[in-house]
């Protein structure tokens, strides 16, 4: 084994060990690992062409390598003998269901970088957010090209639905709600990941459960990054620096949640609650709360007695 296929084989075994799920090993832009590129990393560490010293590794490593991926409960359209139409056609993806997958087709090759983004955060979000917290984003299980798209694979959120497609909740069930999205955010945050999205058909909530999940993290940016994109038919509910393209952090998330409760409290919003939502919708990020969980502890203590339970 020559020095530079060695140096490439410890680094890719040192990857492989890494990994707990095939998705993470990805390519430097971000698109995640298809068969071809499979076989290429089987090629690297496969037992047959290690050199004796690195035999042992190479024998995990391969192993390894095909547990993750056989495991990856891979989505390849190539396998559906006939066309599907959608499950639901989101902003800039179309959504089918798989079982307990749902795919997500990137319909213009043009955002495939959102699509990349979303694999980034959910992987972080997976690895250096606090592991109790994960319910509150979907897992990726695989993210691949084909045919130019980049397909986005996470576990499907059977029971929940968006807030955008269901009745407004009654008051009491929107506390909870807007205890869960800070609760939700101040987890992202602290992983360094703004979601800068959070919208009605963002927030996917399961009452039984009192449940809540935030999907299409296509926005997201890293803490201090300038937003990648917005969507335009939201525009008017963004904070002032999406729009201008300034860097976001957790306020803008902060802004945007609670945006979002006031719009579905409306006039039956008791004022305290009012006030609280109101303070987190300056226009300069400076003026706001800069911490969710910190603003949770704040909200707890203003919950009118009626809604508590």
């Amino acid at each position: 084994m020559n020095p530079g296929y060695a140096k490439r084989f410890d680094e890719t075994a040192a990857r492989i060990a890494a990994a707990s799920t095939f998705a993470e090993l990805t390519d430097e832009a971000g698109v995640g690992i298809d068969r071809q590129a499979y076989r290429t990393l089987a090629k690297i560490v496969h037992p047959d062409v290690a050199d004796a010293a690195r035999r042992g590794p190479a024998n995990e490593a391969f192993a390894k390598l095909n547990a993750l991926y056989n495991a990856s409960a891979r989505y390849d359209p190539r396998d559906r003998k006939e066309p599907r139409e959608p499950e639901v056609k989101g902003d800039l993806a179309d959504l089918f269901d798989d079982g307990d997958l749902l795919v997500k087709v990137v319909r213009d090759p043009a955002n495939n970088d959102l699509m990349a983004a979303e694999a980034a955060a959910l992987r972080r979000l997976r690895t250096h957010g606090r592991p109790a917290y994960r319910a509150y984003a979907p897992e990726l299980k695989d993210t691949f090209g084909y045919h130019g798209r980049t397909v986005n694979v996470v576990a499907r959120q059977r029971g929940f639905r968006n807030l955008a497609e269901m009745p407004v909740p009654e008051p009491a069930d929107l506390v909870w709600i807007w205890r869960r999205l800070l609760a939700g955010l101040g987890w992202a945050h602290r992983a360094g990941v703004v979601h800068a999205a959070v919208f009605e058909e963002h927030v996917l909530i399961d009452p039984r459960v009192r449940g809540l999940v935030l999907v299409d993290w296509c926005y997201s940016t890293a803490i201090g990054r300038r937003p990648k994109a917005l969507i335009a038919r939201r525009e008017s509910h963004y904070p002032p620096e999406i729009p201008t393209a300034r860097p976001v952090t957790a306020a803008t998330d902060i802004h945007l949640a609670s945006g979002l409760m006031k719009r579905l409290f409306g006039p039956a919003m008791p004022d305290p609650l009012r006030r609280f939502a109101d303070g987190c919708l300056y226009d300069a990020p400076r003026m706001r709360p800069q911490n969710a969980w910190q603003l949770l502890a704040e909200f707890d203590q203003l919950i009118p007695r009626q809604y508590r339970k």
